[in-house]
């Protein structure tokens, strides 16, 4: 409903007026001079009274017997023949009306070679007329198309219409490959994206646009592989393709594909953002691949604009350095992810308690077992700070028992040191 008003709206301003005569080629015969003058005052006047099928008939005589007369007689024969269709209830006669201001249009091309004038009103009414016919609908898009190629673009109201017979020359026809209804879409975004650098408003265009093309349902996942992704690979630096395969992936949540990660990389390399660097880290990461992911990782720190992204990836990198050994890293990676956002606490400590629940081997030194398991004490405090009850009963069950502490002439409350690289300073407790 919205595209019909609105292409209503832009037929009202087409039709507005009536041409003036200029240039005259009266006939030389007097007699057909004086009948020619005679049709043109009647059509005129008709035609001003709205009597637009009965102005067809002395303007008929006009193009077939004088039609170098005035240009005029075609810039008014469009309004007479298309007020004669919408006037008559007849279907037949109505596409006759239909059909001669097709021909007004291009009887006009031959004598007057100027279709850089008239071309988008022709597609526009050929739209309106012929929209819903699919023998005629190539020859509309053609028309469009040839508008397109004189002027360099159409009025940003017709894109939609333009795309809207592409989308029905695909359901009726099958006329194109998913390739080219992709070209074709991103041919209609940049000429709405020409308006915009003008000034004008095109969100509602590019709304139908978006909207038609979901409607067509060619665009999936498989799709995006199979067809989008070989373009890429024949070009790896082609950043238009890149684009187009990211929204797509996006737009369709196709993001496992080995396409979506070319095209990410490339995107990320030339122009990166939060989003992007973050993404692709993440996909490495998912793929086991911690040294690929570090830098990138890294990267968007940089580029994080808030506490809460900086903690996203502080703790992203806090599972890179534990994956690699890099445990002390990897506790103050942590630490950081918690102080810059709290929603990422739990997470945080939890991680810093596995980290002490498993370094024993690295840690003990065989003199004090005590000493030795005040590892999973400093284990259990980090559960406890994460609220991860599973996780203090597994550093609970580790403590040293109270034979243990009275054999090594210890006491539960007092403090001892847990050395290694944990380094903290703990109150001895028991498991028993």
């Amino acid at each position: 409903m919205k595209l019909k008003s609105t292409l209503l709206a832009l037929g009202a301003i087409l039709m507005a007026g009536y041409a003036q005569a200029q240039d005259w080629n009266w006939p030389a015969d007097a007699a057909k001079e004086s009948l020619a003058r005679e049709k043109n005052a009647a059509y005129v006047d008709y035609m001003k009274s709205d009597q637009f099928i009965e102005a067809t008939k002395p303007l008929n005589w006009l193009l077939v017997n004088v039609p170098e007369l005035n240009e005029s007689i075609y810039i008014n024969g469009v309004n007479i023949y298309k007020g004669a269709a919408d006037a008559t209830e007849d279907a037949a006669q109505k596409l006759i009306y239909q059909d001669s201001v097709m021909k007004v249009y291009e009887k006009r091309g031959e004598i007057y070679n100027n279709p850089e004038k008239w071309i988008e009103n022709k597609a526009y009414f050929g739209y309106l007329f012929f929209k819903n016919d699919p023998k005629r609908i190539p020859g509309v898009i053609a028309d469009f198309d040839k508008a397109i190629e004189l002027n360099g673009n159409i009025n940003h109201q017709l894109v939609a219409a333009y795309f809207d017979l592409i989308y029905r020359n695909y359901a009726y026809n099958e006329a194109y490959t998913g390739e080219q209804i992709l070209a074709l879409y991103d041919k209609s975004n940049a000429l709405l994206d020409k308006s915009a650098a003008e000034g004008t408003d095109v969100s509602g265009p590019k709304s139908t646009l978006e909207t038609l093309l979901v409607a067509m349902e060619l665009i999936d996942c498989n799709f995006i592989e199979k067809t989008m992704g070989p373009k890429l690979a024949a070009d790896p630096s082609n950043l238009d393709i890149a684009n187009q395969i990211f929204k797509y992936s996006v737009q369709y949540k196709c993001y496992s594909s080995n396409s979506f990660l070319a095209a990410l990389e490339l995107i990320d390399s030339n122009n990166p953002t939060f989003a992007t660097s973050q993404v692709r880290a993440m996909r490495y990461m998912a793929a086991g691949d911690f040294a690929k992911a570090q830098p990138v990782l890294e990267k968007a720190l940089t580029l994080a604009e808030n506490n809460k992204q900086k903690g996203e990836i502080q703790m992203e990198l806090a599972k890179i350095h534990t994956n690699a050994g890099r445990k002390a890293a990897a506790r103050t990676a942590a630490k950081e992810a918690a102080a810059l956002d709290a929603e990422l606490t739990a997470a945080a400590y939890s991680l810093i308690g596995d980290l002490y629940m498993s370094s024993f081997n690295d840690c003990k030194g065989g003199e004090s077992r005590a000493k030795d398991y005040s590892v999973f004490i400093a284990a259990y405090n980090a559960y406890q700070k994460a609220g991860d009850s599973k996780g203090m009963g597994q550093a609970r069950s580790r403590f040293p028992s109270k034979e243990e502490l009275f054999t090594e002439g210890l006491q539960v409350g007092s403090s001892i040191s847990t050395g290694c690289w944990v380094g903290e300073t703990v109150a001895l407790a028991t498991r028993d």
